[in-house]
C-alpha cells in the first residue's frame, strides 16, 4: 500500500511538473509572439515644445566600432539636422581615459547639449560634475541602468529600452526555441553596470525554466571581444559540448568574432549554440540573422528612432519641461521578420512614422 502512494505522490509530482513547464513555455511563446509583431503604429509623443533655435550639440560615443553607439549616432544626426541644430560628433573609442578627454573636450566646446551615447554615466561623473557645474544639459543613451531622469548623474534623461524586459524576451526566445530544454552560456560585462546586470537577469530567467540549465556566465569585456572571443568559443566547445545549445549575449558584438572557432569546429552556420543577442541590433547581427551564420535572433533598438528622441529630450530640457517619458518597447528580430524589420539597410528602423511625429512637436503643429 505504501508502495502505491508512494507511485501515485510521484506521478503528481511529474504531472504537476509537466504542467508548471506547459505554463512556462505559454507564457514565454505569448511574449515572444508579441515582441515579434510588426511595429506598425508610433506610440510616442505627440505633443512637446517647438523647437529651441541656433543650437549647438555634441555625441559623446563610447565607441563608434560598437553598431548600436554608431546606429544612434546617425539618428542624432538626422534629427539635429531635421530641427536645425549643429552637431558635432566626439568618439571615445571604447576607452575609459578616451572618454574622459572627450567629456572634457565637450565641455571646453561650450556647446548647448550633449548626448553621451553607449557609455555608463557613472564612470565619467567627475568629469560630468564639471558638466552640471556649467549649467549644461544631458542626455544619454544607454547610460544609466533605467530609462529617464537620473538624479545621480544630473542626466536630464536616458533613453533605452527596459532592460528587464530585454532579458526575459531574449531568455524567452532560447526557451521556446528549444522547447524548454536549452543549454546556455551568457556573454556579459562587468565595466559596464548595464551590461553585467543584464547578464544576471538573464540567468536568473533561464534558471526559472525547469528544463533548462545555465552553463556558465561568461565575463568579458566587449571592448576586448576580437581578440578574447575566438579563445573562448573554443574553449567552450571543449568544455561543454553538446550541451551548449544556446548562447545569450548582451550585445551582438560578442558574435562578431565566433564564427570563425566555431566553423573550425564543424558547427553549421544554422546549428548549435543557435546565438540570441539582447541588444542592440547591429548592421552585422542583421546580416548574420538574414544568412542564418551564426545567430538566430536579436532584440532590436530601434536605434535611429532613439536617435530622434534623443534629440527631442533636449529640445524640452532647453524649454525647461519634463522628459517625454516614452521607452520604446521591445522588439525581436528574427529569420521569420527580417524582412520586413530589416529591409535593405539591416537596421531595426520601425515603419511607424516616428520622424513625421517629431517633425510635427517640434514645428508646434
Amino acid at each position: 500500500m505504501r508502495s502505491m502512494l508512494l507511485g501515485a505522490t510521484a506521478a503528481l509530482a511529474l504531472f504537476a511538473a509537466a504542467g508548471a513547464r506547459a505554463d512556462e513555455l505559454a507564457d514565454a511563446k505569448a511574449r515572444v509572439a508579441a515582441a515579434t509583431a510588426r511595429v506598425t503604429k508610433w506610440d510616442g509623443p505627440t505633443a512637446g515644445p517647438k523647437a529651441a533655435t541656433d543650437k549647438t550639440i555634441i555625441y559623446i560615443a563610447g565607441d563608434l566600432r560598437n553598431g548600436g553607439t554608431e546606429g544612434v549616432s546617425r539618428g542624432v544626426g538626422e534629427a539635429a539636422k531635421a530641427i536645425g541644430w549643429t552637431l558635432r560628433i566626439l568618439d571615445g573609442r571604447g576607452d575609459i581615459s578616451a572618454r574622459t578627454a572627450a567629456v572634457n573636450q565637450a565641455i571646453a566646446l561650450k556647446p548647448d547639449g550633449i548626448v553621451l551615447g553607449g557609455f555608463d554615466a557613472v564612470e565619467q561623473n567627475a568629469a560630468l560634475a564639471t558638466l552640471k557645474a556649467a549649467g549644461i544639459p544631458y542626455v544619454g543613451w544607454h547610460a544609466t541602468v533605467a530609462p529617464g531622469p537620473d538624479p545621480t548623474t544630473g542626466m536630464f534623461a536616458n533613453v533605452n529600452t527596459s532592460i528587464s524586459d530585454v532579458a526575459q524576451t531574449a531568455s524567452d526566445l532560447a526557451i521556446v526555441a528549444s522547447n524548454g530544454k536549452a543549454g546556455v552560456v551568457i556573454f556579459g560585462d562587468s565595466n559596464y553596470e548595464m551590461a553585467i546586470g543584464k547578464a544576471r537577469m538573464m540567468e536568473a530567467d533561464i534558471k526559472k525554466c525547469s528544463g533548462c540549465a545555465v552553463l556558465s556566465l561568461e565575463d568579458s569585456p566587449m571592448t576586448e571581444a576580437s581578440t578574447r572571443m575566438p579563445q573562448l568559443t573554443t574553449s567552450l566547445l571543449q568544455r561543454y559540448g553538446a550541451k551548449w545549445t544556446y548562447s545569450l549575449a548582451v550585445n551582438d558584438l560578442y558574435y562578431d568574432f565566433m564564427a570563425a572557432s566555431l566553423g573550425a569546429a564543424g558547427v553549421d552556420g544554422a546549428g548549435a549554440p543557435h546565438n540570441i543577442s539582447a541588444g542592440d541590433g547591429s548592421e552585422s547581427a542583421f546580416q548574420r540573422i538574414r544568412a542564418k551564420d551564426y545567430q538566430i535572433a536579436t532584440v532590436a533598438e530601434p536605434l535611429t528612432e532613439q536617435g530622434w528622441q534623443l534629440v527631442d529630450e533636449l529640445n524640452r530640457a532647453f524649454a525647461g519641461r519634463p522628459w517625454s517619458g516614452y521607452v520604446s518597447p521591445v522588439h525581436v528580430v528574427t529569420a521569420e521578420n527580417i524582412a520586413y524589420d530589416g529591409g535593405p539597410r539591416n537596421l531595426f528602423d520601425p515603419d511607424n512614422g516616428y520622424r513625421d511625429a517629431y517633425k510635427r512637436i517640434w514645428a508646434g503643429s
